[in-house]
C-alpha cells in the first residue's frame, strides 16, 4: 500500500503541470491524508508484533511520516527512506553527484535532492563526511529539522 501511495504522489507531481493548481492541491492532500490512515492502521498492527516486523514497520512509519510532514518533497527520496537500505541512498546520492557534473540537473534542485537525500540517509544512520553534515547543518528546513527531532525521540522511546 505504501508503495501504491508514494507512485500515486509521484505521480501527482509528474503531472503537476498538467493539472490546475486546485487539482493538484486535491490530489496530493487526499494522497497525504491516505498515509496518514495508513500509519494509523501500521500503529494498530505494531502494538502485537514481532521484533523484526517492529523494525520494518519502523522504517515504513519513518517514510509516511517524512511524506506527510512534507520535511521531503522528493517521492523517490520518501520510497528510498521507506527501503531502510542507506546505501540505496548513498548510490542515488553519489547519480545525483554525477548528474551534476554533467549539467544534468538544474543547481536548485541539485541542492534540494542533495539536501532530501543526504538527510535521509542521516536519518537511517549512515555516516556523512564532514562535508555532507556541513551542507546538511547550513540547509536543513524547519519541517527537516522537526522530522529528525520526532525520529530521534521516538529512537529514545523504543530504547527505554
Amino acid at each position: 500500500q505504501l508503495a501504491r501511495l508514494l507512485t500515486q504522489l509521484q505521480d501527482c507531481e509528474d503531472m503537476r503541470e498538467d493539472l490546475d493548481e486546485e487539482e493538484y492541491t486535491q490530489t496530493r492532500h487526499e494522497t497525504l491524508q491516505q498515509m496518514q490512515e495508513f500509519e494509523a492502521s501500521l500503529q494498530k498492527m505494531e502494538t502485537g508484533a514481532g521484533l523484526s516486523l517492529v523494525s520494518e514497520l519502523g522504517a515504513v512509519k519513518m517514510a509516511i511520516q517524512a511524506a506527510v510532514s512534507e520535511a521531503f518533497k522528493t517521492p523517490e527520496v520518501v520510497r528510498l527512506l521507506a527501503s531502510a537500505q542507506p546505501e540505496l541512498l548513498r548510490a542515488k546520492l553519489e547519480e545525483l553527484e554525477q548528474q551534476r557534473k554533467l549539467k544534468k540537473v538544474e543547481p536548485a534542485a541539485y541542492a534540494e535532492q542533495r539536501l532530501e537525500l543526504t538527510c535521509a540517509l542521516r536519518q537511517l544512520g549512515g555516516a556523512l563526511s564532514a562535508e555532507e553534515q556541513a551542507f546538511v547543518d547550513a540547509n536543513i528546513t524547519k519541517e527537516m529539522r522537526e522530522f529528525a527531532n520526532v525520529r530521534s525521540d521516538l529512537r529514545d522511546a523504543g530504547q527505554s
